[in-house]
């Protein structure tokens, strides 16, 4: 499964300390069918814990997700500093996971060629 995540939300890992190798055990549960949240429409919302900790005080991460096929982080956030997305920015997040479903966005590397995604292969096949 091709794993994404964008520019922003890379800098949210870096800034927070998460892993490629965690970002990739989520996707691999959510692969799986552990999905802690399904938003509807491509969107799903997938804990990671922070280091030393556990998923539920950890980091909640927004991922447009499509089985088997592609993930897109595209929206992080400590448990802490909010409590959920907003009505409008589900909207957006669900329009652009039908557009990426769509289209089949990533699975020739294109996001990562147009720079505006990063890869995360990281152990991922």
């Amino acid at each position: 499964m091709q794993t994404f995540k964008t520019k922003a939300f890379a800098r949210f890992a870096d800034r927070e300390g998460l892993e490629d190798a965690a970002l990739c055990e989520a996707v691999r549960r959510a692969g799986e069918g552990l999905i802690d949240a399904d938003l509807g429409g491509g969107v799903i919302k997938q804990r990671i814990a922070r280091k030393g900790g556990g998923r539920s005080s950890g980091f909640r991460t927004t991922v447009l997700f499509h089985r088997g096929a592609l993930a897109f982080f595209v929206y992080g956030f400590a448990k802490s500093a909010r409590e959920n997305l907003r009505r409008d920015e589900l909207v957006t997040y669900r329009l652009l996971a039908n557009g990426y479903r769509v289209s089949g966005a990533g699975r020739d590397g294109s996001c990562d060629r147009a720079g505006d995604w990063s890869d995360n292969r990281g152990g991922m096949q």
